[in-house]
């Protein structure tokens, strides 16, 4: 068993014996996507611990757009409880960075695709393909998108 995922296991069982609702019930949601995750395909495989973090980054991401559609649906406890259950995962993934720190990484891959000859709009492919490895788990998707597409337009 993966380190990531027995401390999954471990906390998963402290938090039965403390009564702990919200965290034992995310606890086991994302313990049963890992082990979806590895029958998943042809042949049952260990997933090593990156593959771990990546489904929880996952889950993550699914706790978050449903507070965000909790949220607009009008049912703010629901949402709160999605938040809460993101907040759990959060805990088991690597800090995020900040806005200035993503804007210096973009920034950086922007001058790189500039010097390779990538221009404006168009360069957006080229620099996410330089950007994306640096920031792999530490950054959502969508936030270096944005960062990226905002640098290139200005």
């Amino acid at each position: 068993m993966t380190t990531l995922k027995s401390k999954l296991q471990a906390d998963l069982n402290a938090a039965i014996k403390e009564r702990d609702e919200l965290r034992s019930s995310t606890l086991r949601l994302t313990l049963a996507a890992v082990q979806k995750e590895e029958v998943a395909g042809t042949q049952k495989r260990e997933l090593s611990d990156d593959e771990v973090q990546k489904v929880i980054a996952k889950e993550a991401k699914k706790r978050r757009e449903a507070a965000e559609a909790f949220a607009q649906g009008g049912r703010a406890e629901s949402a709160e409880r999605e938040k809460a259950e993101g907040e759990v995962l959060a805990g088991y993934l690597p800090k995020q960075l900040s806005d200035d720190e993503l804007q210096q990484i973009v920034a950086q891959a922007v001058e790189e695709a500039r010097a390779a000859g990538a221009e404006g709009p168009r360069a957006m492919g080229q620099v996410m393909k330089i950007v994306n490895p640096k920031v792999a788990g530490q950054a959502d998707g969508g936030r270096v998108a944005a960062a990226v597409k905002k640098l290139l337009a200005g």
